[in-house]
């Protein structure tokens, strides 16, 4: 069995662990007191051809790196992220990456940009579950889920209003998330069998996506230039977390993915050459 396949295993022992101790009645209870959910497409979607929008992960450590941040503390990393520029923010809820559902709280409770919730969703009941703690869309993992089930997660996640994140790796894939009318699809450059990630499947996949979806490139995602190369393929946004959590500076790496180095060197070079010549 690969760490993929564990980790659904225990993540469906682990939602009926929840179900037992938490009633689905209180998570609409909870949920119906919250007020509408906020536009990850809107969000994400540039307003200029060279433009890209960032959702920036909250990410204290991964399956296969380990601990990313000592000390990381989401909450304190939220604000800072979006008064940055992220124009939304991603929360790891699943345990193998120290996420859980109170960050999906206290994060909900420090911004008021759109917040994904990003778990391996298997069951209609982990969507209560993030609707009720706050979350504007959810993830759906192409990979882990039937064509059936996906459906009916895909319908369910819309009717509590949740926006659905269809992530895709392929192109099998990307036909199922087209099938659905996925308005934001995320195109996932990493191997779920060997984890290793290639900026070429959003090159790949860009392409043949639909005109009118939000795509968004995940992972492998570490500079400048790799957000230059996803957006030439048709990206509209990154998602960024595992290099923001190693940052000394995340405020300095965000400015850097969006660009705003290439407008600061554009402007001094604009004066150099206005100057008029030494005597």
């Amino acid at each position: 069995m690969g760490l993929l396949e564990e980790i659904v295993a225990r993540k469906r022992a682990h939602v009926a662990a929840r179900r037992a101790a938490v009633p689905r009645r209180a998570l609409e209870a909870a949920a119906a007191a919250l007020p509408p959910p906020r536009s990850l497409a809107s969000a994400l979607t540039p307003r200029a051809a060279d433009e890209v929008r960032v959702l920036a992960e909250l990410k204290r450590a991964s399956p296969v790196a380990g601990e990313l941040a000592r000390g990381f503390d989401p909450v304190a990393r939220a604000p800072e992220y979006v008064r940055a520029g992220a124009a939304a923010l991603s929360v790891l809820t699943d345990r193998h990456f120290q996420g859980s559902l109170d960050d999906l709280d206290t994060v909900r409770a420090a911004v008021e940009c759109p917040v994904l919730e990003k778990d391996f969703v298997l069951d209609e009941y982990q969507l209560w579950e993030a609707r009720a703690h706050g979350a504007d869309a959810a993830l759906l993992i192409v990979a882990i889920l039937e064509p059936a089930r996906l459906r009916d997660l895909f319908q369910a996640a819309k009717g509590l209003g949740l926006a659905p994140l269809v992530e895709v790796h392929g192109e099998a894939e990307l036909e199922r998330a087209v099938e659905l009318g996925a308005a934001v699809i995320g195109i996932n450059n990493r191997d779920l069998a060997t984890f290793r990630t290639d900026l070429a499947v959003t090159e790949r996949l860009a392409p043949q996506a639909p005109a009118g979806a939000c795509l968004i490139s995940e992972s492998g995602i570490a500079s400048r230039a790799d957000v230059r190369r996803v957006r030439a393929a048709g990206a509209h946004a990154v998602l960024v977390g595992e290099s923001l959590s190693r940052s000394g500076d995340p405020a300095a790496k965000l400015g850097e993915l969006l660009g705003r180095g290439d407008a600061r060197r554009a402007a001094a070079a604009g004066e150099g050459a206005a100057a008029p010549p030494r005597r």
